[in-house]
């Protein structure tokens, strides 16, 4: 297999003479034909804690060639896990320790970075990935399908509003189907790693459906064509489970 090399230029300083000097150095690079292998979602583990990852659905390839297995293990086993695991040493010893993630999200201290951006970058994914299946997509049904008949007009509106919503939010952020306080269903959009349940929501809610609209959800597959991603987004939608979460929402 004929391999690809690329020059890197190393600048080294040398202490004892206090002189720079540059070596140039061959680092043989993977070629096109070679596999990158990617490893199982139920080899990775996050540190012992209040919270555990929420158990993958499906294997890192299930949902290609919309997101692809790099994108996901890597988004699973890197910043999924890195969030829970600062989750975890951050609430050590506080009142929070002991609470569910949602209790956790309605009453922490927004000013507190590190436990604001590792709870919701908990949450925010664990819900993220059960909005997700092989095999989905198309529209929902039953209760979450009148309910956007009625709220929206139709799903093709709804469908039109959540990607640009999804399109326009500017930087890190994730874009929601919500249900309000008033049991009606709403699309809003959150920074970083903000949601709808904390204090500071401008529209809070429960959310439904979630959509990472962070570079490392999609930047491996689509790079700035985030509109793309989002596109092939509604392809792998788990419509049954949104309307799970649906219909829990309105009982309570």
């Amino acid at each position: 297999m004929k391999k690809i090399s690329c020059l890197i230029l190393l600048v080294v300083l040398i202490s004892c003479n206090k002189k720079k000097y540059t070596e140039v150095v061959e680092v043989p690079l993977p070629s096109a034909q070679e596999k990158i292998t990617v490893g199982m979602p139920d080899d990775v583990k996050a540190e012992d804690g209040s919270f555990q990852l929420e158990k993958l659905p499906y294997g890192y390839d299930a949902l290609s060639p919309n997101l692809s297995a790099l994108t996901l293990e890597m988004h699973y086993s890197k910043h999924y896990l890195t969030y829970t695991n600062n989750l975890n040493k951050a609430i050590v010893g506080t009142p929070l320790e002991n609470l569910t993630i949602e209790e956790v999200l309605s009453k922490l201290d927004v000013n507190d970075a590190a436990i604001r951006n590792n709870a919701g970058g908990y949450y925010n994914h664990s819900l993220y990935w059960k909005c997700m299946a092989p095999k989905a997509g198309g529209q929902p049904k039953d209760s979450l399908a009148s309910a956007m008949i009625k709220d929206f007009g139709s799903f093709e509106n709804f469908s039109t509003l959540f990607k640009e919503e999804a399109t326009k939010q500017f930087g890190s952020g994730w874009t929601w189907l919500i249900v309000d306080r008033a049991g009606k269903l709403q699309v809003t959009n959150t920074q970083n790693q903000d949601n709808p349940l904390m204090r500071n929501a401008l529209m809070p809610g429960k959310p439904i459906l979630a959509l990472d609209v962070w570079e490392h959800a999609y930047y491996l597959d689509y790079q700035y064509k985030r509109k793309n991603y989002i596109d092939a987004f509604f392809n792998v939608i788990n419509w049954k489970q949104v309307g799970e979460n649906y219909d829990a929402a309105v009982k309570k």
